[in-house]
């Protein structure tokens, strides 16, 4: 107990606030994005559809190391675009915060476009023609008839897309490293104080993601049992 409490006492928190505040960031963009991917490919024929559906969903099937590893050509200062972002913009993404939120993004965004995807499918068509038939614009229909109507699933989205971004490490560690205070996340944290032995520390992190992914999984069966509370109980 004594060893605990001394560990407690001087425990690092920078990875708990590092890991929810990329989360919170790739999660938002990954919101607007997602919904915006998902309602133009919904409006597509089959086989593009196909295509771009496999492209955008690529990131969720592949390992995250590979994932990584292109961001890391891309975003690399020796590489072209790199360069020019660094030259033009002085903007760096290689070993910083920003690197943590796009690898976190590019990694958890196949989650949101394919939820917001599945829930505007199944928005009830008949009440977008009536939403025309009464007058309203594209956009309002959008807004005020089809978000509504498919609120669950793009809320259960928004939840594992956080809970993905939250937990990230292959293509986050490839792009941003692990550097203490700045890009070090919670699952980079637990590896390092793995290798190092270190396994009541690593045990404690484990129990704070449990306890976070405990409470993300308890608010998308809220959510779910919101949009399913018209549906009979066996």
């Amino acid at each position: 107990m004594e060893e605990l409490r001394s560990i407690l006492q001087a425990f690092d928190w920078s990875p708990l606030w590092i890991s929810l505040k990329t989360g919170i960031v790739a999660t938002i963009i990954c919101f607007f994005l997602g919904i915006w991917l998902a309602r133009q490919v919904v409006r597509l024929g089959p086989k593009t559809k196909a295509v771009l559906d496999g492209i955008l969903t690529l990131p969720m099937v592949v390992a995250p190391t590979v994932a990584g590893f292109f961001l890391l050509l891309l975003f690399s200062l020796k590489r072209p675009f790199g360069a020019w972002l660094y030259g033009t913009f002085d903007l760096k993404i290689v070993q910083t915060w920003l690197g943590c939120v796009i690898a976190a993004s590019v990694i958890a965004l196949p989650l949101m476009y394919r939820n917001a995807r599945a829930a505007f499918e199944q928005v009830d068509v008949d009440l977008i023609y009536a939403g025309r038939t009464l007058g309203m614009s594209e956009r309002a229909i959008f807004w005020r008839v089809i978000i509504p109507e498919a609120g669950p699933g793009i809320a259960s989205g928004t939840i594992l897309t956080f809970a993905r971004a939250l937990g990230e490490y292959g293509a986050t560690s490839m792009l941003a490293g692990n550097i203490a205070h700045k890009t070090g996340t919670i699952s980079q944290r637990i590896a390092l104080v793995i290798s190092n032995g270190d396994y009541l520390t690593a045990g404690i992190w484990v129990l704070i993601m449990l306890a976070i992914a405990f409470v993300i999984l308890l608010a998308m069966n809220l959510i779910s049992g919101m949009g399913m509370k018209n549906v009979h109980r066996w």
